[in-house]
């Protein structure tokens, strides 16, 4: 399945038929009144969040979402039948914006959740509804309402509670493949990964979910290579675990490097809580090695993580920092709610 994590879309709810003018005539009753039914209401557009959608590549090949107009209404006092709604299905972490991509009109992060896009219009009265004592006879009846159309935006941000960021070729795919059921493409040239991936880890009985996304370098922010857009797939993350490859030229440069794209993206991603980790050190030689962890030290101003996929070296630890991050996040946010208001 491809990865799209980005559409636009036209959504119309549906026109409230219109009112019937009818007067009812039957052999051997005179003066039968009128009897005109309204018109059923336009359908909704709704758009619901679903459990078992990772990507929003179905709004490639359909762009245009129309609900039923409401049936107008009848003689003998029949009304007309309600439009059929239309249900958009987006994944988990989904925003809806307006045309101009900017304003936020929802934010769907759980599944079930569901809200109403575009309400139908309104069925127009027939002209039995305006009978009254001194107009018996009324012969006029209301059309429907129009329905409301608009352009949208989807823009997917992968919930996850762990991302992995680095320059291409860092050891972000092997790592997420060493730790998680994930089989990402790995390969030894840079920008094997093209899409955000997701992978579920167990570190000592404690379950997170991480992320993998590609590379950035030199000028992201501004377009070169992959740009940096996949950046918002970590936007909702509580922790970053930030690879440098030991066998690049300069550790410590490296760092800088991805920290300043992050400071050039924004969107809070600078002051996420970052773990370092220096990685593919089963490379290295000691002297290299001790050389390329001083180098990092100075850089990121703590001491890094040395970790190895391939070997499994340092692994478990940087687990165990990230799960220890994630709990340390999700009590802060639980204290930060504020208490329910107490009710009798």
């Amino acid at each position: 399945m491809k990865f799209l994590d980005e559409a636009k879309v036209y959504v119309r709810s549906g026109d409230g038929g219109a009112g019937c003018v009818s007067f009812r005539r039957e052999k051997f009753i005179e003066f039968g009144g009128p009897n005109g039914g309204d018109g059923g209401r336009g359908g909704d557009v709704w758009i619901e969040c679903v459990q078992g959608l990772n990507t929003l590549i179905d709004y490639r090949y359909q762009q245009h979402f129309k609900a039923r107009k409401g049936e107008h209404g009848m003689g003998s006092n029949r009304h007309g039948a309600n439009g059929t709604d239309v249900v958009l299905k987006v994944p988990t972490g989904t925003q809806i914006l307006a045309e101009d991509g900017e304003t936020l009109i929802a934010d769907l992060t759980e599944v079930g959740q569901k809200i109403r896009l575009a309400k139908g219009g309104n069925g127009g009265f027939g002209n039995a509804y305006f009978t009254t004592s001194t107009n018996r006879a009324p012969k006029h009846a209301n059309p429907g309402q129009e329905g409301t159309e608009m352009w949208i935006w989807l823009r997917l941000k992968l919930i996850a509670d762990a991302g992995l960021v680095g320059l291409p070729n860092a050891g972000k795919s092997t790592f997420l493949a060493t730790v998680t059921a994930a089989k990402p493409k790995i390969a030894d040239y840079p920008f094997t990964t093209l899409h955000p991936g997701l992978g579920v880890v167990n570190a000592d009985g404690r379950e997170f979910v991480l992320a993998d996304i590609p590379g950035l370098i030199e000028g992201a922010h501004e377009g070169v290579g992959l740009g940096d857009k996949f950046l918002a797939h970590v936007e909702r993350c509580r922790v970053l675990l930030h690879l440098v490859e030991g066998t690049s030229e300069h550790a410590g440069k490296a760092y800088k490097l991805v920290r300043g794209e992050l400071e050039a993206y924004g969107n809070g991603l600078a002051e996420k809580p970052e773990i370092v980790a220096l990685s593919k050190a089963d490379a290295l030689d000691p002297e290299t090695l001790k050389d390329q962890v001083a180098r990092l030290k100075r850089a990121a101003k703590r001491a890094p993580l040395v970790l190895s996929s391939a070997s499994g070296q340092g692994v478990p630890e940087a687990l165990r920092a990230l799960a220890g991050a994630i709990e340390a996040g999700r009590a802060a946010e639980e204290a930060a709610e504020p208490a329910p208001a107490w009710e009798p």
